[in-house]
């Protein structure tokens, strides 16, 4: 059996395909602006990070001149020996 395409039957697929088409368009659409809104919240993010890690130098710094040792300051921190002997150490700090 042959089926025969009347104009009402085109228009309907036409309309159905643009409808797809224009569907697929605002996903794209909203996933850009779902990417551009998670980029934005990175950054926010990662500056986050940088001041909460220059904030916690800054208190090493300080219980460091405070005279606290640096093997405590390890246990405080989490950081390595040597990670705390280099910010004293730029702070002009020796160890101790």
């Amino acid at each position: 059996m042959i089926a025969i395409m009347t104009p009402h039957l085109a228009g309907e697929i036409i309309c159905h395909v643009a409808n797809r088409l224009a569907d697929a368009v605002r996903a794209f659409h909203m996933a850009q602006a779902t990417a551009a809104a998670s980029a934005q919240r990175a950054a926010e993010d990662r500056e986050k990070v940088t001041e909460a890690r220059d904030q916690l130098a800054a208190a090493i710094v300080e219980a460091g001149r405070d005279g606290m040792r640096q093997i405590d300051i390890v246990r405080v921190t989490g950081y390595t020996r040597e990670r705390v002997r280099q910010i004293l150490r730029a702070h002009g700090i020796t160890p101790d």
